[in-house]
């Protein structure tokens, strides 16, 4: 399975345009897309419109594909040069821009190069502890890509007490063996997340922008999403993540800002309780 498969991307006649029904399969437990799985679509329509790898791409959120509508993709190849590609890829439902990506693609043989950046110590992904996804995830692309808890805490643990801003998870998308920028887009966006482990409260907010920035692509089953947190100020939160591989190759940096809410106590409590958290006043979804 592909990327474009993962997603539900649709080609077109046309190679600059795609279309992308939003399915649950690529929604938030809010019911909308995904940013992640926003971000992946609009690399698959731009590696395949330009015939070159992502080096580096960003996506601004503009506005909800709410699940069950059917985005339309535009690329636009913006400058062409012998080694790299600049275009964008516009994402709407009918006239409303939805999001855009925009992307630098291509590679230049130079042999000088290094990883300046070291993989944390963590447990292998079979020996660390499965994170446990809330029944209310279920439906959604939350509950496809499997993962386990490295570093850091639960949401289940989350107590209210101050914790660590790093923390580490191992994910793979079963049946997906060999990664690409779109399966990193994906897993990149569990950045926003992170914000509940130095506050100790369970968070949920919209992602405003998703920046990646491609490294190597080697196989691995495993990609250990490695998040640092940085700050979080007037509402607004910001972090970092590395994505490794299973044998120490750096894969990617993701990075992000967020529009973050806090969780209401009795979002909470219904929470600890087993039951939707959802179906109480300011749960904490944008």
């Amino acid at each position: 399975m592909d990327a474009a498969q993962f997603l539900g991307m649709e080609p077109t006649d046309d190679p600059l345009r795609w279309r992308l029904p939003v399915t649950p399969a690529v929604s938030t437990p809010g019911r909308f897309l995904y940013g992640g799985c926003g971000l992946a679509a609009g690399l698959v329509a731009l590696e395949a419109a330009t015939e070159r790898p992502t080096v580096w791409a960003t996506a601004q959120y503009l506005a909800h594909a709410p699940t069950g509508t059917v985005m339309d993709w535009e690329v636009v190849p913006a400058a062409v040069g012998h080694n790299t590609t600049q275009a964008r890829a516009v994402g709407r439902l009918g006239d409303q821009e939805i999001l855009t990506v925009n992307a630098a693609l291509g590679r230049q043989q130079l042999e000088a190069g290094g990883t300046w950046v070291e993989m944390p110590v963590v447990p292998p992904p079979l020996d660390c502890p499965e994170r446990g996804m809330p029944s209310f995830f279920a439906d959604s692309v939350l509950s496809r890509v499997e993962q386990r808890q490295a570093r850091g805490r639960s949401l289940s643990q989350m107590d209210g007490s101050p914790g660590d801003p790093h923390s580490a998870f191992w994910a793979r998308v079963p049946g997906h063996l060999e990664p690409s920028p779109a399966t990193l887009a994906v897993i990149g966006d569990w950045l926003s997340g992170g914000a509940s482990q130095p506050l100790g409260i369970p968070t949920m907010g919209r992602s405003l922008d998703n920046t990646l920035r491609v490294v190597r692509m080697v196989p691995t089953e495993w990609i250990l999403c490695d998040i640092q947190m940085h700050a979080l100020a007037h509402g607004f939160g910001h972090g970092l993540a590395h994505l490794w591989a299973e044998d120490g190759t750096l894969l990617a940096t993701a990075s992000q800002s967020i529009s973050l809410r806090l969780w209401s106590p009795e979002a909470v409590a219904a929470f600890r309780a087993g039951t939707d958290p959802r179906s109480h006043p300011d749960p904490g979804a944008p």
